[in-house]
């Protein structure tokens, strides 16, 4: 039983965010506990202190230590990869570097960001290349009729693969490694959109195999707003030129990191470098609080929660019940007459309850993220809510 997990009073308390809402939307934009957070401030104090000495002096050797904390984290080398303000900057980048041609594809889910499809088809456009969305039909079973779904849209045009580790619109986790294995026996690039991985679930590059993978450090890692980051394997790195040409780029003698992959897309010029310095602040709180068994803990409230409301809807759910599929965060379908953008508002307006609505495949859906500082008593709260508006 859920009720039977016990929450760790600390744990509400160490969050900067509101106690009269009901945060069920750590997925949107992530929420800094307390002590992340003031390490983030910190960091932009000893900015403001001594600029000159921050920025020309120890930027170089404090961005390679936070590099190196991600790297232990993701189980990759520190030179295969850099911080990106947002996991869509990084792949505007990618994109942008990929030498597509007329009728060339890139083949992907129909469950993908928007921000990323819209970038893919603007690149795509340009090329006169194709953005091939295939239909990846709800409920998913298994793994193994997954990567055949998806690999049925491979064709001779094919050029590179790209899809979430964990969607955005449907919270599933797709097996993104089988999917990277059969993409590097065809000799297919293959791009991983981690945006929702990294602190939600343990993410191994290594095992992974992606030749590039994007994710989200202020989301389920808890790092402060504006810290993402970019993994490129070594054998691609060559092929991706910055998206800002600055003093990374050709760097004189003496300045940068020794790592061409770091430089140019380190290098960019002055920026407040605060958010990325505090990401092994989150790691380390991670690991303080021992945060995969508070997973564990939101992975069961998040399956207690979706069988409830299903149950009040009398839908059926999206994929089974297991965490190879979701953690702690899940989508349920919601009555095709549902006005979702009413409901959304009235949610929030009437019982204080930030949650994301949306439509999705012509299906209205709610994603419900489970964090740390979720109680029982919050579900509770949603689902009579629902009760009442639905």
């Amino acid at each position: 039983m859920v009720d039977s997990v016990p929450m760790v009073d600390s744990v509400p308390h160490e969050f900067l965010l509101d106690p009269e809402i009901i945060f069920l939307n750590h997925g949107s934009f992530g929420a800094c506990p307390r002590p992340v957070f003031e390490a983030y401030q910190e960091w932009q104090r000893r900015l403001e202190r001594q600029p000159v000495e921050f920025l020309g002096r120890q930027a170089s050797a404090l961005m390679a230590e936070a590099r190196a904390a991600l790297a232990a984290y993701l189980n990759c080398a520190p030179e295969e990869v850099v911080y990106f303000p947002n996991p869509t900057t990084a792949i505007n980048m990618v994109a942008r570097n990929l030498d597509l041609s007329p009728g060339d594809e890139i083949l992907t889910t129909d469950h993908e960001y928007g921000a990323m499809d819209r970038t893919w088809r603007y690149v795509c456009g340009k090329a006169g290349a194709r953005y091939v969305q295939q239909p990846i039909p709800l409920p998913v079973t298994t793994p193994e009729e997954f990567v055949e779904s998806f690999w049925a849209g491979i064709t001779p045009r094919t050029r590179a693969v790209f899809l979430s580790h964990i969607t955005s619109p449907t919270a599933l986790i797709f097996p993104v490694a089988e999917i990277c294995q059969r993409a590097r026996q065809a000799g297919l690039l293959c791009i991983v959109d981690g945006a929702h991985t990294p602190g939600q679930i343990p993410v191994n590059l290594e095992a992974i195999g992606a030749d590039l993978y994007v994710g989200a450090c202020h989301k389920w890692l808890m790092a402060p707003k504006g810290s993402a980051f970019l993994y490129a394997h070594p054998g691609v790195q060559s092929r991706l030129d910055p998206l800002v040409i600055s003093w990374g780029y050709q760097p004189e003698e003496g300045y940068g990191s020794g790592h061409q992959f770091i430089d140019y897309h380190e290098g960019q010029g002055t920026r407040d470098l605060a958010a990325f310095l505090a990401v092994p602040s989150a790691i380390e709180f991670h690991r303080e609080h021992e945060w995969a068994a508070v997973g564990d803990r939101c992975h069961r409230l998040a399956c207690t929660a979706r069988r409830e409301i299903n149950a009040l809807t009398g839908l059926p759910p999206i994929c089974p019940e297991t965490s190879q599929w979701f953690k702690q965060m899940f989508a349920a379908r919601l009555p095709d007459n549902t006005d979702e953008k009413e409901l959304k508002q009235r949610l929030y307006d009437e019982f204080r309850i930030e949650v994301p609505l949306y439509r999705w495949g012509g299906q209205p859906f709610m994603r419900v993220s489970v964090q740390g500082y979720n109680t029982r008593q919050d579900i509770d709260k949603l689902l009579d809510a629902l009760e009442v508006l639905l």
